[in-house]
């Protein structure tokens, strides 16, 4: 094996595991992460996980007892999933150096993550209207509507 290629492999090899390491480091420190959010309305404060899990909820000041059923629920929702939000947005956010191509002369060529495919609606929010879709996902669903 010449030496040029030898070194390249050796290159490569020291990326991959640099890479490793930091990926485990990022995992580790997500799997501690947490997102507490509280409703517009000041009446709930809800915790979210790094995948997204309610891991707590809290009625402040005993305000939702004044609440309708629906008025409450709706609450609930609005910052349970603005707390989902959050922790999409921390964990791209985390994970992005890895979406990238390495240095010049780096071997690294980057991820490509469909993060909508990933977090759904968690990305915007719990909307519906698909405010916060790439480029790429409006495209197809062009195509998709074309085709009907």
């Amino acid at each position: 094996m010449s030496e040029p290629l030898q070194e390249r492999i050796n290159q490569a090899m020291a990326e991959l595991e640099a890479t490793q390491a930091a990926v485990a480091r990022a995992q580790a420190d997500l799997s501690q992460a947490s997102a507490t959010v509280r409703s517009k309305d000041r009446v709930v404060e809800a915790t979210v996980g790094p995948q997204g899990e309610l891991t707590g909820l809290k009625f402040v000041d005993n305000k939702h007892q004044n609440m309708t059923g629906p008025q409450l629920a709706a609450s609930i929702m609005e910052a349970v999933q603005q707390g989902r939000a959050q922790m999409a947005q921390r964990v791209m956010n985390t994970f992005a150096p890895f979406t990238r191509p390495g240095p010049e002369g780096s071997v690294r060529r980057g991820l490509d993550l469909d993060w909508n495919r990933i977090f759904g609606s968690a990305l915007d929010g719990g909307n519906q209207n698909g405010a916060r879709r790439s480029g790429r996902n409006r495209l197809r669903d062009e195509i998709d509507e074309d085709i009907d």
